[in-house]
Protein backbone atom coordinates (compact mmCIF):
# COMPACT_ATOMS: atom_id res chain seq x y z
CA UNK A 1 0.00 0.00 0.00
CA UNK A 2 1.44 3.34 -0.40
CA UNK A 3 1.31 6.71 2.01
CA UNK A 4 -2.15 7.12 1.75
CA UNK A 5 -3.33 3.70 1.86
CA UNK A 6 -4.28 3.55 -1.29
CA UNK A 7 -2.38 0.41 -3.46
CA UNK A 8 -0.54 0.57 -6.47
CA UNK A 9 -3.05 -0.80 -8.91
CA UNK A 10 -5.25 2.02 -7.77
CA UNK A 11 -2.47 4.40 -7.75
CA UNK A 12 -1.58 3.13 -11.60
CA UNK A 13 -5.34 3.54 -12.51
CA UNK A 14 -5.25 6.88 -11.25
CA UNK A 15 -2.75 8.29 -13.23
CA UNK A 16 -4.07 6.62 -16.24
CA UNK A 17 -7.30 7.98 -15.76
CA UNK A 18 -5.81 11.89 -15.29
CA UNK A 19 -3.94 11.15 -18.85
CA UNK A 20 -6.95 10.09 -20.60
CA UNK A 21 -9.08 13.38 -19.26
CA UNK A 22 -6.35 15.67 -19.96
CA UNK A 23 -6.13 14.31 -23.61
CA UNK A 24 -9.92 13.88 -24.52
CA UNK A 25 -11.40 16.66 -25.70
CA UNK A 26 -14.27 16.86 -22.54
CA UNK A 27 -14.66 19.48 -20.09
CA UNK A 28 -15.15 19.23 -17.09
CA UNK A 29 -18.93 19.96 -17.49
CA UNK A 30 -19.48 16.89 -19.15
CA UNK A 31 -18.40 15.28 -16.45
CA UNK A 32 -20.04 16.89 -14.20
CA UNK A 33 -23.16 16.34 -15.94
CA UNK A 34 -22.36 12.75 -15.47
CA UNK A 35 -22.60 12.78 -11.71
CA UNK A 36 -26.11 13.25 -11.82
CA UNK A 37 -27.66 11.48 -15.31
CA UNK A 38 -26.53 9.28 -17.84
CA UNK A 39 -25.54 10.76 -21.53
CA UNK A 40 -24.53 9.28 -24.72
CA UNK A 41 -22.39 9.78 -27.41
CA UNK A 42 -25.46 10.92 -29.49
CA UNK A 43 -26.02 13.94 -26.84
CA UNK A 44 -22.44 14.74 -27.38
CA UNK A 45 -22.51 15.19 -31.21
CA UNK A 46 -26.27 16.47 -31.48
CA UNK A 47 -27.59 18.61 -28.56
CA UNK A 48 -27.50 22.14 -28.75
CA UNK A 49 -26.46 22.13 -24.63
CA UNK A 50 -23.15 20.34 -25.70
CA UNK A 51 -20.93 22.96 -26.93
CA UNK A 52 -20.07 23.38 -23.29
CA UNK A 53 -18.85 19.72 -22.76
CA UNK A 54 -16.35 19.16 -25.81
CA UNK A 55 -13.42 21.43 -27.05
CA UNK A 56 -13.43 21.30 -29.94
CA UNK A 57 -16.56 19.48 -31.00
CA UNK A 58 -16.93 15.65 -31.49
CA UNK A 59 -19.27 13.78 -33.75
CA UNK A 60 -20.75 10.69 -32.70
CA UNK A 61 -18.04 7.99 -33.89
CA UNK A 62 -15.55 9.78 -32.54
CA UNK A 63 -17.43 10.59 -29.38
CA UNK A 64 -18.05 6.50 -29.15
CA UNK A 65 -14.86 5.76 -29.38
CA UNK A 66 -13.91 8.34 -26.64
CA UNK A 67 -16.34 6.69 -23.95
CA UNK A 68 -15.69 3.12 -25.12
CA UNK A 69 -11.36 4.14 -24.32
CA UNK A 70 -12.78 5.67 -20.53
CA UNK A 71 -14.94 2.50 -20.18
CA UNK A 72 -12.16 0.34 -20.46
CA UNK A 73 -10.00 2.70 -18.23
CA UNK A 74 -12.70 2.34 -15.68
CA UNK A 75 -13.48 6.25 -15.67
CA UNK A 76 -16.88 5.37 -17.15
CA UNK A 77 -19.77 2.88 -16.98
CA UNK A 78 -22.60 1.51 -19.66
CA UNK A 79 -25.93 2.36 -17.54
CA UNK A 80 -28.29 -0.45 -17.46
CA UNK A 81 -31.85 -0.58 -17.69
CA UNK A 82 -34.83 -3.19 -17.57
CA UNK A 83 -33.32 -4.19 -21.08
CA UNK A 84 -29.85 -4.17 -20.39
CA UNK A 85 -26.64 -2.19 -21.00
CA UNK A 86 -27.68 1.07 -22.90
CA UNK A 87 -25.50 3.64 -24.75
CA UNK A 88 -25.44 5.89 -22.26
CA UNK A 89 -22.67 5.98 -19.40
CA UNK A 90 -22.07 7.64 -16.60
CA UNK A 91 -19.37 7.70 -14.03
CA UNK A 92 -17.74 5.54 -11.80
CA UNK A 93 -16.31 6.20 -8.10
CA UNK A 94 -12.87 5.67 -9.95
CA UNK A 95 -13.33 8.55 -11.93
CA UNK A 96 -14.77 10.45 -9.39
CA UNK A 97 -11.51 10.46 -7.71
CA UNK A 98 -9.48 11.08 -10.99
CA UNK A 99 -11.89 14.45 -11.17
CA UNK A 100 -11.12 15.48 -7.80
CA UNK A 101 -7.11 16.50 -9.18
CA UNK A 102 -9.25 19.45 -10.74
CA UNK A 103 -11.78 21.37 -8.75
CA UNK A 104 -11.97 23.86 -11.99
CA UNK A 105 -11.31 23.20 -15.77
CA UNK A 106 -9.06 20.30 -16.95
CA UNK A 107 -5.93 20.89 -17.62
CA UNK A 108 -5.16 20.17 -21.46
CA UNK A 109 -1.86 17.97 -22.40
CA UNK A 110 0.94 19.25 -23.75
CA UNK A 111 2.23 17.36 -26.90
CA UNK A 112 4.61 15.21 -24.85
CA UNK A 113 1.52 13.94 -23.03
CA UNK A 114 -0.50 13.45 -25.69
CA UNK A 115 1.98 11.19 -27.22
CA UNK A 116 1.90 8.90 -24.31
CA UNK A 117 -1.62 8.98 -24.00
CA UNK A 118 -2.24 8.23 -27.57
CA UNK A 119 0.42 5.22 -27.20
CA UNK A 120 -1.15 3.82 -24.13
CA UNK A 121 -4.62 3.69 -25.88
CA UNK A 122 -3.30 2.93 -29.16
CA UNK A 123 -0.31 0.61 -28.61
CA UNK A 124 -0.48 -0.41 -25.18
CA UNK A 125 2.22 -3.31 -25.21
CA UNK A 126 4.81 -1.46 -26.16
Amino acid sequence: MGEDGIGSTTQRALRRGRLALRCLPFRQAFYRQLESRALGSNDLASSPTAAPWCLPPVGVYEAEGHLIWLIQLGVLRREVDGQGLTERVRLTPLGRQVLQAWPGEIPRANPGQRLWGWLQRHRPRL
